[in-house]
């Protein structure tokens, strides 16, 4: 069973590795071999010049039970590998090149914060997503269960007629065990190809990921970052004047609440669904970097390191994207995602209000992000063809066929795999299937023309009874499948074009124009996507339909 990571990100600050103080630091005559767990409370010395390399990975991948694991292995004098250090001769502080996750996982028993405490909560501007809030709270019953708090047994020495026997051998322990050491020495670019060379071992960095700490500067990263936590965490974009970093604050929110409100649990629990999925997921973020890419015309060989792009034998004559020193960049690109995320979400007056139950989950109802970023990429080619009116007088018999074929989304993603890979093939699903209407195909023809007449190739075809199998009991997929099912046959019509309305998506109209003496009276009002109230209905085309139940 899939379970919330535990968020460790706030407990060691993040610092460029070249930061400098006013006063340049002596070197010191010896380093510690050795850290005991008491050296890592909130006033501690060696903790208040702890940091993590800007660049690092968001600590946020380990679940409860592995946070849990590790602090009572800690206790018990288990082997735990070393952590490899590295000392700043330039401002004086210490980074962890290798051990951050464990270092965290320690200070957080010792801070009893797991993503929700005083640091976390300073950290995240006071906002802690729910599945954040599970993670932690699931930690510290796990670990009060396993071994006790920190707090406990720091008092279980004090009061060793009354503590249990074994409370009491921890809490020793506690007094003896310490963390070993190890120090990489050299300059600031020493230390980054020592964090680099060591990570790309044990656990190696995505590749996403990896492109995104390589291009860390450039304004497609800092979107990105910006984006996935609605502008909290660690300020990526801090260096910039404070006006310019209040916007990147003030879009990242806005997009955050466009895309990934409600937030989503594990399983869907309620109709209302965002349109990206959980924002708390190991996908998001590679999914928000792609999405920040794509509106922008970006390429990869735009910021790739020229070794990539050698590697590949790209000729290419893309002009290298720069770091950004000051934020405009940043913000051109956070503002064209923002005008296409409201294209396909929000109340603004282009939503076109897409459904999330008929274009980004499958028929298992799990969230595709391959399918988010095709919704994208089709609505961005329908207005620069000029083609929305026409969709919008085929968007009901467009999403009744998707509605019908729901595992054709399947079908792609388990062809070609997850994110990007995905997003071709399903843009070139919606491609046929709008040209298909327009030639008023039926659905036997649409298919056969998708089969047959697609590039890249679609691997979609119908299921039978025979392929619905299942077991007696109802599994978290069917479950999902259910709700998804639900709410699809529920959820409100819009009075113009027909086709679903979502609740976060949808204006009141006035049937007869206020213009053409229209009222405000109910009986004047109809449900609407917000593009068919202002853009559909400035064409010329807008007629009401009743809705047929």
């Amino acid at each position: 069973m899939a379970k919330h990571m535990v968020n460790l990100d706030a407990l060691i600050p993040r610092e460029d590795f070249e930061a400098a103080t006013p006063e340049l630091p002596t070197q010191p005559s010896g380093l510690m071999n050795n850290l005991g767990v008491s050296e890592l409370g909130p006033d501690s010395l060696m903790y208040n010049v702890l940091r993590k390399p800007d660049f690092q990975r968001e600590t946020a991948n380990w679940a409860p039970d592995k946070v849990a694991a590790l602090v009572r292995s800690f206790l018990e004098g288990d082997l735990i590998p070393a952590i490899i250090l590295w000392r700043s001769p330039k401002s004086g502080n210490i980074f962890a090149i290798d051990g951050a996750h464990r270092l965290s996982a320690l200070i957080a028993w010792v801070h009893d914060d797991y993503g929700d405490s005083h640091r976390s909560l300073r950290f995240f501007d006071g906002v802690i997503p729910m599945e954040q809030q599970k993670a932690a709270e699931a930690t510290r019953k796990l670990i009060q269960s396993s071994v006790g708090s920190f707090n406990d047994l720091k008092l279980a020495l004090q009061n060793t007629d009354t503590t249990p026997n074994e409370k009491l051998r921890l809490a020793k322990n506690l007094s003896a065990f310490a963390l070993v050491l190890q120090w990489v020495n050299g300059e600031a670019e020493k230390a980054e190809s020592s964090f680099f060379r060591i990570n790309q071992q044990a656990t190696p960095i995505d590749s996403t990921e990896l492109d995104m700490i390589k291009a860390r500067r450039k304004p497609n990263a800092l979107a990105a970052r910006a984006f996935i936590r609605a502008g909290t965490g660690h300020k990526y974009w801090s260096s910039f004047s404070e006006p310019v970093k209040l916007e990147v604050e003030a879009h990242a929110k806005d997009v955050y609440e466009l895309i990934f409100k409600p937030t989503l649990d594990l399983s869907i629990r309620s109709t209302d669904l965002p349109v990206a999925g959980r924002g708390y997921s190991a996908d998001s973020l590679k999914m928000v970097f792609e999405l920040v890419n794509f509106v922008n015309k970006l390429h990869p060989e735009m910021w790739q390191d020229d070794a990539n792009t050698k590697k590949r034998g790209s000729q290419s004559t893309f002009t290298a994207l720069a770091d950004d020193s000051d934020g405009t960049a940043t913000i051109e690109f956070m503002r064209a995602t923002k005008r296409a995320a409201m294209k396909i979400a929000g109340n603004s007056p282009e939503s076109l209000g897409l459904h999330p139950a008929v274009y980004f989950y499958s028929a298992t109802g799990r969230f595709q992000p391959a399918a988010f970023l095709a919704a994208v990429a089709f609505t961005q080619e329908l207005a620069e063809k000029r083609r929305l009116v026409k969709f919008t007088d085929l968007r009901v018999d467009f999403e009744e066929f998707l509605v019908r074929n729901k595992h054709f989304l399947n079908q792609i993603v388990q062809a070609y795999g997850s994110l990007q890979r995905s997003v071709t093939p399903v843009l070139e699903m919606y491609r046929i299937l709008f040209s298909s209407l327009v030639d008023q195909l039926d659905d036997a023809a649409i298919i056969e023309r998708m089969q047959a007449a697609s590039n890249p190739r679609l691997p979609v075809k119908p299921i039978t009874d025979d392929d619905r199998k299942h077991g007696r009991n109802f599994s978290s997929e069917t479950k999902n499948a259910i709700v998804l099912k639900s709410t699809l046959e529920t959820s409100p019509r819009c009075n113009i074009c027909q086709a679903r309305l979502h609740l976060r998506a949808m204006t009141v109209d006035h049937k007869v124009r206020k213009e053409d003496g229209g009222t405000g009276d109910p009986d004047n009002g109809q449900m609407t996507h917000p593009y068919c109230n202002s853009g559909y209905k400035e064409s010329g085309h807008a007629h009401s339909h009743p809705i047929e139940v």
